[in-house]
């Protein structure tokens, strides 16, 4: 059961991806690109947590969380540039 329920995720996570490289490319603005990359790397994060589990290695959590907080960091960066410069 628990497996089915990976494998759902994996997919879904693999449509999401589509999706949002879909938008990174088409994205008529810069703001639309900044959220594709920011919703692109929570997608990540939940791939490696999946993995984590798969390969029972739970080190790769920890690289999850600090990956999120490189991108929180990153887009906030991003988001002031564009407000009003650095």
């Amino acid at each position: 059961m628990a497996d089915q329920i990976i494998l759902v995720s994996v997919i879904i996570i693999l449509i999401s991806i589509g999706i949002i490289l879909i938008r990174f490319i088409i994205g008529p603005s810069i703001l639309d690109r900044v959220v594709a990359f920011d919703t692109a790397s929570i997608i990540a994060m939940s791939l490696i947590v999946i993995l984590a589990h798969l390969l029972e290695r739970f080190i790769y959590v920890d690289v999850a969380l600090v990956y999120a907080l490189l991108s929180f960091i990153g887009v906030l960066v991003v988001a002031r540039y564009y407000e009003r410069g650095l």
